[in-house]
Order: structure tokens, then sequence, then C-alpha cells
């Protein structure tokens, strides 16, 4: 497995991940959409926050099930916690240093859109 390094915008926040990159994923939820990130998936312990675990806020919704973590500073999302796969790091791929690689992967569109939201009460 190769290591790759990330950062959010401003730098605060500095991450590795360790991967051999095959597809990236883009997802259709009310949140991804609207930040409109392209994933990697990783197991956690293939995700190393290097520096800023403290320039990190988290942002729950739905289920809380799932954490997407964000700089305090710039704002840009790093990362996060998957409600369906919680053991997996959801990495924001446009974080990593490594352009060329990025380029080089296809990108598979996920349906989270249908995924069930927190049932209201009868």
């Amino acid at each position: 497995m190769k290591t790759y390094r990330g950062s959010c915008h401003c730098g605060a926040v500095q991450f590795q991940i360790k991967t051999d990159f095959t597809s990236f994923a883009s997802c259709n939820c009310s949140l991804c959409r609207r930040r409109n990130a392209v994933m990697t998936m990783v197991p956690k312990g293939d995700l190393e926050i290097l520096a800023g675990e403290d320039q990190l806020t988290l942002y729950q919704w739905n289920t809380r099930i799932a954490k997407h973590y964000f700089c305090k500073t710039c704002g840009i999302y790093t990362f996060h916690q998957r409600r369906s796969a919680p053991d997996q790091y959801g990495v924001n791929v446009y974080c990593l240093d490594d352009k060329d690689a990025v380029d080089a992967v296809p990108i598979v569109q996920g349906d989270g859109a249908s995924m069930s939201l927190v049932d209201e009460p009868s």
C-alpha cells in the first residue's frame, strides 16, 4: 500500500492515509451533493491525523451515526466516519497532495439519497 498525505486548505489539519486506489466515490445524499466532495474509503486504522486534530470540528445530522469533520479555520471537509461502514473513513481526495494519482482514478456514483432517514413518530 502507498501512503498519501493531505491537508485542509489552510494547512491547520494534516493527515495521511494508506491505500491502493481502485476507485473513488461521489455520493448524492443531501450533504455530499452540497459539499461536492469525491471520496476514497480507507479502514479506520489507515487514516492518521498528523497535525491539527484540535482544529477539526464535527458535524452530524439525521441519525447522528456518521461523523463529518471540517477544519475550524478554513471550513474544508477533510474526512468522515461512515454511517454505512463505521469501521471506515471516507476521505476527501481533493485534500490529498498527489494530484496526479487522484486524477488517474475513476469516480463511482453512490446512492446515499436512498438511505433511510430517521423515522418520524407515528
